[in-house]
């Protein structure tokens, strides 16, 4: 993780260790504490809210990145983080609105891009977010877990061009084709449901 943020006090060191083995409860009770003892850092938040989601608990984790943003809006992965939740529960425009200062940050950041390629995703110009997508791919040698994510809904663009292109059978069973619908990453499903942003 990279901030200039205070250095890492103990209680958040036994809160990533609690985090690392598993112990979701104890992680949780310790990033609290921190944020308690360091009112001032986002630090706490942002971790408080990745071992939310990481649970798949989407209220409490947007929530804690929300803070995270609010005590340290300059600080990028956070605000990504954030937009990518808000993105997820199929609110492409808040998402947007979160991500707008990241458009600002260098070509050199894999951020813009991806912030391009989801809102062309959200208007179903599936092309240009392949592009933008793979641009920030390119750039990103910092946060290997970000590029995973931006490579599954990049499998999932290439699921739906092939359904796209793939003949239609006369009669498809409702059974082969709502497991596929389920297992599909949130970020295009939610998308590929709603249509475009509003």
């Amino acid at each position: 993780m990279s901030s200039n943020q205070a250095p890492m006090n103990p209680v958040l060191e036994r809160a990533l260790a609690a985090s690392a083995a598993g112990n979701a409860a104890e992680a949780i009770a310790l990033f609290q504490q921190a944020a308690l003892e360091q009112p001032a850092s986002g630090v706490p938040h942002f971790l408080l809210g990745a071992e939310y989601a990481t649970l798949g608990q989407v209220d409490p984790a947007e929530q804690s990145f929300s803070q995270a943003v609010l005590l340290a809006p300059e600080w990028a992965i956070p605000r990504y983080q954030l937009g990518l939740l808000q993105f997820s529960a199929g609110r492409a425009s808040t998402a947007l609105l979160t991500w707008q200062p990241l458009l600002a940050l260098g070509e050199e950041s894999p951020l813009p891009h991806w912030v391009r390629g989801f809102a062309a995703l959200a208007g179903d110009a599936f092309d240009q977010a392949r592009a933008h997508f793979e641009a920030g791919l390119e750039r990103n040698t910092e946060h290997p877990p970000m590029s995973a994510d931006i490579r599954l809904v990049l499998g999932r663009l290439d699921a739906l061009a092939q359904n796209a292109v793939a003949p239609v059978p006369a009669a498809p069973p409702a059974e082969t084709e709502q497991p596929d619908e389920e297992a599909a990453h949130v970020l295009l499903f939610n998308y590929q449901q709603q249509g475009p942003v509003h």
